[in-house]
């Protein structure tokens, strides 16, 4: 696939809430996932990428979810994300505005970091 083919596919996937397999589908085993923050920002490996993706859906009730894009710029590309979202433990809900840049190489993504206002 093109990385423009993988752009669109990973946000098609997600707006049909199956970022889950939208991973397992497009990422790179070796994948370096990147937070604006948090106790530990940098994540590596398509396993602990899925972690923390099942940390995070485990720990928020999601009210609404959208995905826009893809914005191409050669062998990258972002998509902007808009949750509002209810942190389970806290009781407290939030709209969280993210862009995620991606980062493609022989047809997998290799590095995603996220940048986001809350």
């Amino acid at each position: 696939m093109t990385t423009k083919e993988i752009a669109e596919d990973l946000v098609s996937l997600c707006q049909a809430d199956k970022s889950d397999e939208a991973m397992r589908k497009h990422y790179s085993a070796e994948i370096v996932s990147v937070e604006a923050m948090g106790d530990q920002p940098e994540s590596l490996g398509l396993a602990a990428v899925i972690a923390k993706g099942e940390w995070w859906m485990n720990n928020h009730e999601v009210h609404s979810a959208q995905a826009e894009g893809p914005y191409m710029n050669g062998d990258g590309f972002a998509v902007r994300f808009k949750y509002d979202v209810t942190f389970k433990q806290s009781g407290k809900r939030f709209v969280m505005d993210e862009v995620a840049v991606y980062q493609v190489a022989e047809g997998k993504i290799v590095h995603e970091r996220f940048y986001y206002t809350m």
